[in-house]
């Protein structure tokens, strides 16, 4: 029999949905990079490129609050 590994579910803050949350620029770029992986995996697919635009626009708004 496996063993089922259960992963942290994603923060919904971290998703790009709520815009009034704020985290530091270093959250963000580790939340980005483990995002670009999870993309890479579903390249080309509608829900890839729904999370690759979160992702960036989740960056532009944790690096505009930082400068």
């Amino acid at each position: 029999m496996g063993v089922v590994i259960a992963f942290r579910p994603k923060c919904e803050e971290f998703a790009g949905e709520d815009d009034d949350a704020e985290i530091d620029l270093y959250t963000a770029v580790d939340v980005a990079i483990r995002d670009l992986r999870d993309i890479i995996q579903r390249w080309g697919e509608p829900v890839g490129l729904d999370q690759a635009e979160a992702c960036k626009e989740m960056l532009e708004r944790v690096y505009r609050a930082a400068l």
